[in-house]
């Protein structure tokens, strides 16, 4: 039925008033009077006349040909490289979708209608737009910018969260690797978790969430909120804000970092640092918030170190002394977790490392646990024990005799 969906299309709009707010309901009987006309027109198949209304009231009421992709829970990541180019992750395979826009002209309105939805701007003068849709993350780039067409990708997060059972049932760490984390986020130990990009790093966040203590005062603060913290009374979720359609002024996760240090939190959760932010988290880190957790990008524990001075000094903090930097990330941090998606598309801990105060201008590195590989038989990891905390007055005041 190639070109029908967007005769259906034309001919309700025709008959919509589009200076009233009409309902969903009156769209879909709309669209379906003009089904059954087609359907009288040629033979279509009780199935047809199904999918058929589903795509006319979609492309109608919803995001068109994405709809049915954002339905559909298993699938994870949705890249649109223009309209006749569609990708999507499913169960850590790619694929390439095999419905496309009828026109750029289809994949702008859908555009459009995501950036009005959060009230926000993009146009050929403002290209770039960071958003969400219904809690999953949205970047969009628009010509001249993307050199070709418009550019869109969706960032999926599952409905229901995932929980540290869940991680173990998968294999993304061990019984033992959960029990010392158990203890460590019990004890208030300051987390950082590092990994690339798509390893898992909000999943595993949200998973240790689960360990905070139900009477303490939790502020999570983020980019798009995707943090599902459950069990925690005494929650404030913080979100940062661009600059809006009428002008409003940007909200950084700077600012809500400083702004949260006056609600008088027990702990902060950063769902990411990537620029200034950083250097205010760690001192939040080192100066009576510990317990308090983040993420960033890197390619492991030691790399993680030198992206967290790069990110301080991008902060406006260029005068401070490198050997300042890192003995602020020496006394703010504690343990560092770090994640990676391995080739079978797996996500797992590949290693945690404790931070060991400074020697030689340097910062001491613990590994406790590290991941390793078996290719003998098939396949197959474990992890394996390296080294004992060396810091563990927080254990100890936690009433922790073992870790």
């Amino acid at each position: 039925m190639p070109g029908l969906d967007h005769i259906l299309r034309n001919r309700v709009l025709e008959q919509l008033d589009r200076n009233q707010n009409v309902e969903d309901e009156v769209v879909r009987a709309c669209v379906r009077r003009e089904v059954c006309r087609a359907g009288r027109e040629q033979p279509l198949s009780v199935q047809e006349r199904q999918e058929l209304e589903e795509t006319v009231f979609n492309s109608l009421r919803k995001f068109d040909i994405l709809q049915e992709l954002l339905d559909d829970e298993d699938i994870t990541e949705i890249m649109v490289n223009g309209p006749d180019q569609i990708f999507l992750e499913k169960k850590g395979q790619i694929y390439l979708y095999d419905r496309k826009f009828a026109s750029e002209e289809r994949l702008m309105d859908v555009i459009q209608q995501i950036a009005a939805a959060n009230n926000q701007i993009i146009s050929e003068s403002s290209p770039i737009l960071d958003t969400r849709i219904h809690g999953e993350r949205v970047c969009i780039v628009l010509p001249p910018i993307g050199i070709d067409h418009p550019i869109l990708s969706i960032r999926k997060f599952p409905k229901e969260p995932i929980t540290m059972d869940r991680l173990l049932a998968a294999g993304s760490m061990s019984e033992e690797i959960a029990e010392f984390l158990k203890k460590a986020v019990e004890a208030r130990y300051n987390i950082f978790i590092s990994g690339g990009t798509s390893s898992g790093k909000t999943t595993f966040l949200n998973a240790l969430t689960e360990f905070i203590p139900r009477d303490q005062r939790v502020i999570t603060i983020e980019d798009s909120a995707e943090l599902v913290v459950l069990g925690i009374p005494n929650l404030i979720r913080l979100e940062s804000r661009s600059k809006t359609l009428e002008g409003k002024l940007e909200v950084t996760i700077r600012d809500l970092v400083r702004t949260s240090l006056r609600l008088r939190p027990d702990r902060i959760i950063v769902g990411e640092c990537r620029g200034g932010e950083t250097l205010d988290m760690i001192q939040a880190m080192a100066t009576g918030h510990p317990g308090s957790l983040s993420t960033g990008h890197a390619n492991s524990a030691r790399d993680m170190l030198s992206r967290l001075e790069v990110m301080v000094l991008m902060g406006g903090n260029a005068d401070l002394p490198l050997l300042a930097i890192r003995q602020q990330i020496a006394a703010g941090i504690d343990l560092i977790i770090h994640l990676a998606r391995l080739r079978d598309r797996s996500r797992r801990l590949i290693e945690i490392t404790e931070l060991n105060g400074m020697e030689n201008g340097e910062i001491r590195l613990n590994r406790l646990y590290r991941l390793k590989e078996e290719r003998e038989e098939g396949e197959s990891y474990q992890w394996v024990k390296e080294g004992e905390l060396i810091h563990c007055e927080k254990m100890t005041r936690a009433g922790f005799s073992t870790w």
